[in-house]
């Protein structure tokens, strides 16, 4: 059944003449949306990805911009439309590698990096460090769009950037009005400063501000990890879409979602067993791509120490396991006492990953009292991670993806939703102050 009366405001935009839907971005993210995990998103949103950018292009680093030397660049025919991201500090090697980049790969896009606040390209004067010096920023694009003109006049430039270098230097529209006077065609705002790292919550009503004063498309990104979420920022803060990193790591489906939501299609529960089924692809993609074993395995690891954190048990099953009826014990047995079954070394708790719904909860040690479920699902959601994360080879972590499968998560649903924190560290609390001050 469609449902058309909970559509946002805008569900797409165009780039220059191209219309793109949805109106989400895949943030690019250094060391995680290289061309596998980016083809893994795209499957997973039924070829429903608005557009794909790549991992940022270092431009600094060679007295001549070699394409061949930046694996970066590496992109498949379907991931189109698709963006290269570049940053640097210098307008001329900037402007050249740009020109040679749109050359020799013809993307739908160049964007210009002034966001990344890592303290070695930041503090060296390029990502976000360009807030820092808005005339070199002002210079960089110019020189790009010139060189683009001259070489591939139909590929648009673009920028990204944060709201300012910290709270007291917050200089987002006079960033907007540089890039429109350059003749950038779409900004992509960061709602958090160069300090504030990824700490704390994205200020949306900087972006709001930016897109209310935009003649382009303003893209807002920061904490978006939802299809509500999207909703809610397009309708309140009139941007024309959304771009989406961290919670994509959590919860790469998030564009199929959005996609859905906008076609107003229902939602899609996704169960557990479905959530374990991209590590194989994942693997599948990487081998593909080049990597070794180990390294596919730690990219594995990499997307199963966050996607596993939106594991719970289903309501129904959490009901199930819960009546001491369906466990063969009495309950005052085994409330709040460790059973002499459970399991206390590696082997024996990943073989409990095999069991079913009968012997899931005293196997694994969780109390069944009702007040005790959210902590019960919790500590199954853990059990499953640790039993991947502690593989030692990728043939091992794809066996324990399948025995999972058979066993506890047929019991559970995906929702990451519940997370709301995407820095990696405790996702349920949120972490203020500025990361990177001093550095």
């Amino acid at each position: 059944m469609l449902k058309i009366d909970n559509l946002p405001k805008k569900v797409r935009f165009n780039l220059r003449n191209k219309e793109i839907f949805p109106n989400t971005i895949l943030s690019p993210m250094d060391g995680v949306t290289d061309a596998p995990f980016r083809r893994l998103c795209r499957v997973l949103s039924g070829d429903r990805m608005g557009l794909l950018v790549s991992e940022f292009v270092p431009t600094d680093g060679d007295a001549v911009f070699n394409p061949d030397g930046h694996k970066q660049l590496k992109f498949f025919p379907e991931e189109r439309p698709f963006g290269i991201q570049i940053f640097g500090r210098f307008p001329d090697r900037m402007a050249y590698a740009a020109g040679k980049i749109a050359e020799t790969f013809h993307p739908e896009f160049i964007e210009v990096n002034a966001g990344c606040p890592a303290p070695k390209v930041a503090g060296k004067g390029s990502g976000s460090g360009l807030l820092r010096d808005l005339p070199r920023l002002q210079e960089i694009l110019h020189e790009v769009k010139k060189t683009l003109d001259a070489k591939t006049p139909e590929i648009p430039l673009t920028l990204k950037c944060r709201i300012g270098w910290d709270d007291e230097s917050i200089n987002v529209m006079e960033t907007l009005k540089i890039a429109e006077g350059e003749g950038v065609e779409m900004l992509t705002v960061h709602g958090r400063t160069r300090l504030q790292g990824y700490n704390g919550l994205a200020n949306w009503d900087w972006i709001g501000k930016v897109a209310a004063a935009a003649k382009i498309p303003v893209i807002g990104n920061g904490d978006v990890n939802s299809v509500e979420c999207a909703r809610e920022r397009i309708n309140t803060y009139g941007v024309s879409g959304v771009s989406i990193g961290r919670g994509a790591m959590h919860n790469p489906w998030i564009f199929g979602q959005i996609a859905d939501a906008w076609e107003g299609r229902e939602k899609h529960v996704i169960t557990a067993q479905e959530a374990l089924d991209v590590f194989p692809l994942y693997y599948k993609f990487k081998i593909e791509d080049g990597a070794t074993e180990m390294n596919a395995m730690g990219r594995m690891k990499q997307l199963a120490a966050r996607l596993c954190k939106g594991f719970c048990l289903d309501d129904k099953c959490v009901d199930r396991v819960s009546r001491p009826s369906l466990l063969g014990h009495d309950r005052d047995q085994h409330l709040g006492q460790e059973r002499s079954d459970c399991p206390k070394t590696k082997d024996e708790r990943g073989s409990a990953l095999r069991l079913g719904s009968g012997t899931l909860s005293s196997t694994l040690c969780h109390p069944g009292a009702e007040g005790d479920r959210i902590q019960e699902s919790d500590n199954v959601a853990m059990s499953v991670r640790q039993a991947l994360l502690t593989s030692q080879s990728a043939a091992e972590m794809l066996d324990r993806v399948q025995e999972l499968k058979e066993g506890i998560a047929r019991e559970m649903v995906f929702e990451p939703e519940c997370l709301v924190n995407l820095n990696g560290a405790k996702e349920t609390e949120l972490k203020f102050g500025d990361q990177f001050k001093g550095r």
